[in-house]
């Protein structure tokens, strides 16, 4: 299976699970909730990569979807480090690192997993444009860890008003889609 995704108009986390989930056949969605269902992350705030890893490491899932949702948030913990000028290890998450925050993560991965493309494109990313009011206060858009993400990356024109590409859906992004088509 090959999937195709149009993210010129929204690169959301939103937008990238309804085109999944939509490819998804009747029996896969019921996998696709009962993974979910069986993963149990805790309600709490996870301030480092080591706090999400160690969260990841005791999901009640596959291994290759843990290693996925590592790979993701592998990209997410970079991105702050270079952002911050820290060490990957120092990274502090803010709403990355809280539990809806790795759902959300989980939720996408786990519709990759689900559906097991053999190849993934995708169209340039819509990151949107304006201000976003985050953790570190008022910045611009696109924020710049979802930025570090999407460094040498295609990116959507025109530009939308709003936040359309926050660091989680970058990271996804990044870590899925294997070429980028006009």
């Amino acid at each position: 299976m090959n999937i195709e995704l149009d993210l010129t108009q929204s690169a959301t986390r939103a937008k990238l699970l309804e085109e999944l989930l939509v490819l998804m056949t009747p029996e896969q969605h019921e996998r696709y909730d009962a993974i979910l269902k069986a993963a149990a992350i805790p309600d709490q705030h996870h301030h480092s990569i080591a706090d999400v890893n160690e969260t990841i490491d005791n999901l009640a899932v596959d291994d290759k979807l843990k290693a996925q949702l590592r790979g993701v948030y592998a990209i997410l913990a970079q991105a702050e480090a270079t952002v911050h000028g820290c060490a990957v290890e120092e990274t502090h998450f803010h709403e990355v690192g809280n539990a809806s925050g790795i759902r959300n993560a989980l939720a996408i991965c786990t519709a990759f997993f689900v559906l097991d493309p053999d190849h993934v494109s995708s169209t340039p990313i819509q990151t949107g444009s304006g201000k976003v009011n985050c953790a570190h206060g008022i910045m611009d858009i696109p924020a710049p860890a979802t930025a570090a993400i999407l460094q040498g990356l295609p990116i959507a024109s025109p530009l939308l008003e709003g936040e359309l590409c926050t660091p989680t859906s970058a990271a996804i992004i990044k870590y899925y889609v294997q070429e980028f088509v006009d």
